[in-house]
């Protein structure tokens, strides 16, 4: 007799999360085994976090190092790694200097104080922020309040005032929503709508909006949480535009799984914040800064900006190969290694079905399949990802 199964089962943690019947054990490159020893190609990277895959061999053994050296130190004291990973980001962005936090949330609540203090030092007392329609940055009450999705909204009012919401990539529905408003400081986006599904401001519209912020000194705020750290291809996927921001969240991918937030600030925001203005516990602990550290120099030893490029290229070609003229897909979008594939209908059941298929990946936005892998993923292994998710989608939509 076979032994008996694990019920994947958390009674006694708080039910936040809509999860699959599935507990996880461990994984190596692209792979990860349940605890009952089924193993799934992952398209969905801890939601674009795992950027070096599971247990990299260059990763591991550094973060081995830095656990038995020092986990945690607080920001009384300088923190070495903190300096080199800041001057990393700041070589790759051409931003001038960094704050470092825990998570996208943090990263992106900085950044709102950040605005609003800029407002407050230039005579504004109610700052206003230009934010978007299906925007998601966060769930404390600041960042669900620039949030563009009353689902996750509804329960937790009143939210925070002073945003203004606008629709992407049409910049003279900017123009009309801020026309003659004093008080506007900042306009705050993805450069990629994660959450929201997979929407891409475009290269025009980041280009017409760097010229609006620089015309009436607005802090451009581009949010890079998801999006950024090579998914696309290159760093940021803002820099696809020419364009650089004022102020750049980042988290997910800048640890490879290790939890870590940045904010990344040109010379017009480098010097908002000042003692006692802003800070955390964790932020630019050892630990994640040696993550931040280590991730950057193996992405760059390893080529991924450019293997992002490649693979994602050719699992979007190979995607569209498979869906091409089918009724019920509306569209597929992103770039590099953030997919998105829109159909007609919801499409929540695709994430247990593609699971029991041996692939894991998710479904944001009701109707919108979102993949977003490691960036060490190969050629094959993305043909294995169209291999197993294509028939899924022919059978849903033939349903």
């Amino acid at each position: 007799m076979s032994a008996a199964l694990t019920t994947a089962a958390s009674p006694h943690v708080m039910n936040t999360y809509g999860r699959l019947p599935i507990a996880m054990s461990h994984g190596r490159g692209c792979r990860v085994w349940d605890v009952n020893g089924k193993e799934y190609l992952d398209a969905l990277a801890g939601i674009a976090v795992n950027t070096l895959g599971h247990g990299h061999p260059k990763l591991v053994p550094a973060l081995q190092e830095q656990v038995a050296k020092m986990m945690h130190c607080c920001n009384y004291y300088h923190v070495p790694d903190q300096e080199r990973l800041a001057q990393m980001l700041v070589e790759r962005s051409g931003l001038t200097n960094v704050f470092f936090c825990s998570t996208g949330l943090e990263a992106n609540e900085a950044a709102l104080k950040l605005a609003r203090k800029f407002g407050h030092d230039k005579g504004i007392d109610r700052p206003e922020i230009v934010v978007y329609e299906k925007a998601f940055h966060g769930r404390s009450i600041a960042t669900l309040s620039a949030t563009g999705n009353p689902k996750i909204q509804a329960g937790f009012g009143p939210l925070v005032e002073g945003f203004i919401r606008v629709p992407v990539n049409d910049i003279e529905a900017l123009k009309n929503a801020t026309e003659g408003n004093p008080n506007v400081v900042a306009v705050f986006f993805e450069a990629i709508q994660g959450e929201g599904g997979v929407n891409p401001m475009t290269v025009g519209y980041m280009q017409d909006l760097r010229a609006l912020c620089d015309a009436r000194d607005w802090l451009m705020m581009i949010d890079e949480v998801q999006c950024g750290m090579g998914r696309t291809g290159k760093w940021f996927a803002h820099q696809w535009a020419g364009i650089k921001p004022d102020v750049m969240p980042l988290a997910k991918g800048l640890g490879s799984g290790v939890p870590i937030g940045a904010v990344v600030a040109g010379p017009k925001a480098a010097h908002i914040f000042q003692p006692g203005n802003h800070g955390t516990t964790f932020g630019g602990n050892p630990l994640a800064m040696r993550a931040g550290v280590e991730t950057i120099r193996i992405m760059e030893e390893d080529g991924l900006l450019a293997n992002a490029a490649t693979v994602g290229a050719h699992l979007r070609g190979a995607l569209e190969a498979g869906l091409q003229g089918l009724p019920g897909v509306k569209e597929i979008r992103g770039q590099g290694l953030m997919i998105g594939i829109e159909l007609a209908k919801p499409c929540g059941v695709i994430t247990q079905r593609a699971a029991d298929a041996g692939l894991l990946l998710s479904v944001t936005a009701d109707s919108v399949i979102r993949i977003v892998p490691p960036l060490i993923m190969t050629t094959a292994e993305a043909e294995e990802v169209a291999a197993i998710l294509l028939p899924l989608i022919h059978a849903f939509l033939a349903e």
